[in-house]
């Protein structure tokens, strides 16, 4: 799917509701080939957006799991170490 859409789920610090937002919209552009879609398709690409993040939100909520939260600054070290090492001249 998209690249830049980041698991949200089980962190610690949890998700912020712009997360959740960024991720809808990254969606949404995604999905309906719009960076920025025209006046006449505003309405929609918007209510898209909220209606995604709306679900997103509650998914979060409902999940249950056992396993211990992640640490969001950790997750950010590895990826940064794997692109270091994935783009090495």
């Amino acid at each position: 799917m998209c690249r830049n859409i980041r698991t949200l789920y089980n962190f610690d610090p949890p998700s912020s509701e712009a997360d959740i937002q960024a991720a809808a919209l990254q969606y949404v552009r995604k999905v309906s080939g719009y960076r920025k879609p025209s006046a006449l398709n505003q309405a929609a690409f918007d209510q898209a957006v909220s209606q995604i993040a709306l679900a997103t939100s509650q998914l979060l909520q409902d999940l249950q799991t056992k396993a211990p939260p992640r640490n969001r600054e950790a997750e950010i070290n590895k990826a940064r170490a794997r692109n270091a090492n994935r783009f090495r001249a």
